[in-house]
């Protein structure tokens, strides 16, 4: 059975499913996390980047930026997760031209992830309200400033770049006290030379080992005399079941940031 009327994604685009959805393949390791965390069994493919929860097993689809397109056709999914910043259109464009049913999700908030997540997974995919989704927005929903820092926060190195405006991660910082310096940059993830970020004087580094493994040995000595914060980028850039646990993580990791 099919909806006789389409639901619509994030983007707005048109999205005719099957009365029932079983068979699921996710785009995006924090999408998959979710949907692992709530019904593992409609699972049947994920991208070599998904690595949460430990042990998925399941069809794997190559990456996020070059998915195996035939592969995914072939899986005959009722259902492909995606996010219109992670995924090509390009891409999803072809499995939509394949017959095959695409969910695009647009994140840039908080209150965008909380939302998007029970649009997706209950609206969509007709699944109950997952406890962990409860548990984040109450997380979440407490008073979390813990004064008022100035920050950069660099995603990448060769070249440096660093969060710049409408970000989920620029979101989660802002709640927790920190104060991008780039947020009102032109672009949302700017290339920015090193002089100019320490030129910038900030009051804080936040290094997360996410797109670009920043560690100790590799980040915190770019800064000479700024306190660096190491912190986990599952928790301050994926949208899921991390959420929940994500503001006492990411607390501790800035509370002990060190020059």
């Amino acid at each position: 059975m099919i909806h006789s009327s389409p639901l619509h994604d994030d983007l707005g685009l048109p999205v005719r499913l099957p009365g029932e959805v079983r068979r699921v393949v996710s785009l995006v390791p924090s999408l998959t996390e979710s949907v692992a965390a709530t019904a593992p069994g409609l699972l049947a493919g994920a991208t070599d980047w998904c690595s949460h929860p430990a042990g998925l097993d399941v069809t794997r689809v190559r990456g996020t930026k070059n998915p195996d397109v035939a592969a995914i056709v072939a899986l005959g999914p009722d259902l492909v997760l995606a996010n219109e910043e992670e995924n090509r259109v390009v891409d999803l464009d072809a499995l939509r031209a394949a017959g095959v049913p695409v969910w695009v999700t647009v994140i840039r908030t908080l209150d965008d992830a909380l939302a998007s997540l029970r649009r997706m997974l209950v609206t969509a995919m007709g699944l109950p309200e997952p406890e962990w989704l409860a548990a984040a927005g109450r997380a979440w929903a407490a008073d979390l400033t813990r004064g008022d820092r100035r920050a950069v926060i660099p995603v990448w190195r060769k070249p440096w770049m660093v969060v710049g405006r409408d970000t989920f991660t620029g979101d989660l910082l802002r709640r927790l006290g920190v104060h991008n310096i780039y947020a009102s940059h032109a672009e949302r993830y700017p290339r920015i030379p090193l002089p100019e970020l320490l030129a910038a004087h900030p009051d804080l580094v936040v290094l997360p080992d996410e797109p670009y493994r920043f560690t100790p040995d590799d980040g915190p000595g770019f800064f000479p005399g700024v306190p660096a914060a190491l912190v986990s980028g599952r928790h301050l850039t994926w949208y899921g079941p991390s959420l929940a646990e994500a503001p006492r993580v990411l607390a501790e990791a800035l509370a002990s940031a060190s020059p």
